[in-house]
């Protein structure tokens, strides 16, 4: 971050960033690199060492560049806007900077695109200035300015820029001998909800952008010929998910690990009343009364008789041994020493010949090799000391938990074992093993998310899950990255057509490559600025479908071309 000083005046911060952190900029600027200006943020104190530094709140800003130094408080205020006088000075600095023939240094390099915040007191109601150089292999040979204004909510489509005033305007600035036309929109699909007027927060959301040509009025619904993609972020733990019960089983085997690694273990309430000691004794008394045979064929029956929803991942019917002690233990251990007394109890019953029972012929915990070996009455010693039971117990619940998202990924064909390889690793240690199986999980939790709630059809699902599994092998888990599925709208338009879009744009535009110019309009159901505040009658936001006259806010982009000499 750099300071720039005016004086007897306020100082000006320059903050380097991405352009798509700022929603009203993004559209011409992307994830490059900006340079953004704004009046500096006062400082709440001094470092010990008596250097003055200046911190900046501002949620646009690169947080990896501020200076978060523990000395020095930052201030509850965000980014403050300049004066359109001042902004306009600082573009001046700006453009006269790259113009070689107005510069001392023969080499100009091309700087990074400026954008100045404004506070929106003029006529046009300015909320930002840009400036973006245009080259000629490394020679600027011009830039091109930008204004941004923008208007408070209303409700009244009459008061809206038309189509043809947006086009004069373009007209205006440019005069294009061919003008072309894009319309966008964005639609929330899934996310958070209102139940008798009162909102339910939800970290998942669901979103989709349209994009088309040949657009004709202002607001109108995106035609079935655009592309469409998905947007879709999913947060693990949603109630409303058929993927809830799971997602509890899986933080429980967290909670697992988390005392492994850290030494101190938060247990969770137990979903059983009976103590795990007493449950594990009467799943043994069953197993010592019955026969193999018998088990076998209950366990067999459950399944061919059992076809609830989601029955097929939720609740396997082949659980073997291992996993239905783990299934018990799970709900109901609140201790260590809950853990080492109930596999005491098991491997007391294995090592005696009191039960012989039967386990998937792939499982690879310790409790299940301990199994194979009580079928040639040679069980190995095992101390249930320190956190080998822990070990145990999570080696147990890894393992039954694969099979759960093997069974439903395979089942469903989304994918196949080979694809599964780098998840299913038993190589690696049970940390690690952890973390992948939560990559695993999350996987499901947006693959299901778009089955039941959007109802996609297998061929985007299939789609969806390779692209997931792709991108999970080599980053790390995440639940706020936002995977992206090209569809057809006609999919999802029983959604969309009868909605309110929370965006809409539409964009004007001439010539060609860097000498392009675009005019654009965003109509959006809250501010895209967030740096000044909006003084209107209607809510800042508005729920899609909650009313038939939604209040949009109004952000107009224009855009000049100047040429050096």
């Amino acid at each position: 971050m750099m300071l720039i000083s005016f004086g007897h005046q306020e100082d000006v911060q320059i903050v380097k960033m991405n352009g798509d952190r700022i929603p009203a900029v993004n559209v011409y600027c992307g994830n490059q690199k900006i340079f953004v200006c704004e009046k500096a943020v006062p400082k709440m104190s001094e470092p010990d060492d008596g250097q003055m530094t200046e911190t900046s709140n501002c949620s646009d800003g690169d947080a990896d560049e501020a200076n978060d130094s523990a000395h020095v408080l930052q201030t509850e205020m965000g980014p403050q806007p300049l004066t359109v006088m001042k902004a306009r000075q600082l573009l001046s600095w700006y453009t006269l900077s790259q113009n070689a023939s107005m510069s001392a240094v023969d080499t100009n390099l091309p700087l990074y695109p400026l954008w100045v915040r404004c506070d929106m007191a003029d006529p046009a109601g300015t909320t930002w200035f840009g400036a973006e150089t245009i080259c000629v292999g490394t020679k600027v040979t011009g830039v091109k300015l930008y204004s941004i204004t923008c208007k408070g909510s209303t409700a009244d489509k009459q008061s809206l820029t038309t189509l043809e005033e947006l086009k004069q305007e373009h007209k205006k600035r440019h005069h294009p001998s061919s003008m072309g036309i894009k319309g966008s929109a964005r639609f929330n699909l899934f996310g958070s909800t209102v139940v008798e007027n009162t909102t339910i927060e939800s970290q998942s959301s669901v979103t989709v952008d349209f994009k088309w040509s040949h657009m004709e009025s202002i607001l109108e619904i995106p035609p079935l010929s655009s592309t469409a993609t998905l947007n879709i972020k999913v947060a693990s733990g949603d109630m409303r998910s058929p993927m809830f019960e799971m997602y509890r089983e899986l933080e429980f085997l967290k909670t697992l690990a988390d005392g492994l690694r850290t030494g101190e273990t938060e247990w969770m309430e137990p979903l059983e009343s009976t103590s795990a000691v007493n449950l594990t004794k009467a799943y043994l008394e069953v197993l010592e009364f019955f026969s193999l045979f018998l088990v076998l064929k209950i366990s067999k029956l459950k399944s061919e008789t059992e076809t609830p929803i989601f029955n097929s991942f939720l609740e396997r019917g082949d659980l073997d041994f291992v996993e239905q002690l783990w299934v018990r233990m799970r709900k109901s251990v609140t201790s260590y020493q809950d853990i080492g007394d109930c596999l005491k109890l098991v491997i007391d019953a294995l090592r005696y010949g009191d039960i012989k029972p039967w386990i998937h012929r792939d499982s690879s915990s310790s409790l299940s090799k301990l199994i194979l070996q009580s079928y040639h009455q040679q069980i190995e010693h095992v101390s249930l000391t320190g956190v080998t039971p822990v070990n145990m117990l999570l080696e147990m619940g890894l393992d039954k938990m694969r099979k759960d998202y093997i069974n439903y990924l395979i089942g469903e064909e989304l994918t196949t074992l080979n694809h599964l390889c780098y998840y299913l690793s038993t190589e690696v240690d049970l940390q690690e093993q952890v973390i992948r199986l939560r990559k695993l999980h999350h996987l499901l939790e947006i693959t299901v998310t778009c089955s039941t709630f959007l109802g996609l059809p297998y061929d985007r699902l299939f789609l969806l899950t390779q692209s997931c599994l792709q991108h999970y092998r080599t980053s790390p888990y995440d639940e706020e990255h936002e995977f992206k599925l090209q569809i057809k709208p006609a999919l999802i338009s029983h959604f969309y057509q009868k909605e309110h879009p929370v965006v809409w744009g539409v964009e004007l535009s001439s010539g060609h490559g860097s000498r392009e110019v675009r005019t654009s309009l965003q109509l959006s159901d809250r501010p895209l600025v967030d740096h000044v505040i909006f003084e209107t009658d209607f809510p800042n936001e508005t729920v899609n479908g909650d009313s038939e006259d939604p209040a949009f806010f109004s952000t107009v982009v224009c855009c000049s071309l100047v040429n050096f000499a």
